[in-house]
């Protein structure tokens, strides 16, 4: 069987940043926008020191987190009542629909690599606002 010299592959050199709806900057990565993937998008994401999101989820998709260096605090659940710490060489799971509110507490910036089920950059983002002042 013959393939196309044009498989659909593509290298993506992380470069240019986007907004996110959640208050946070996204070095551009894997997306429907940016390679036409169907099913899950992947960026990188810097937290600077003392920089928190706004309170969120995803309403059909999963997050997957991996920390690559410093550490996340995460609130989450209906009411942000649960915490967890998530540090450098860690991964962190979300399920669709699960309010959450990353912060970086710390002194030195966070990076992570987080991938979704949902290839469009910022299309399963839903704010939650009346979360926002859950957490101190």
């Amino acid at each position: 069987m013959s393939r196309s010299s044009n498989s659909g592959c593509r290298v993506v050199r992380p470069g240019d940043t986007y907004a996110g709806k959640q208050g946070l900057n996204y070095f551009e990565g894997i997306a429907a926008e940016t390679v036409g993937s169907t099913g899950i998008c992947m960026h990188l994401l810097t937290i600077p020191p003392g920089a928190r999101a706004k309170a969120h989820l995803h309403e059909s998709h999963e997050t997957a987190i991996y920390i690559l260096a410093g550490e996340a605090h995460t609130w989450f659940g209906d009411r942000l009542e649960q915490h967890v710490i998530v540090k450098a060489g860690e991964m962190f799971y979300i399920p669709a629909g699960v309010p959450h509110l990353p912060a970086n507490l710390s002194d030195k910036p966070c990076s992570a690599v987080i991938a979704r089920t949902d290839p469009n950059e910022q299309e399963s983002v839903v704010l939650l606002p009346e979360l926002d002042g859950l957490v101190p």
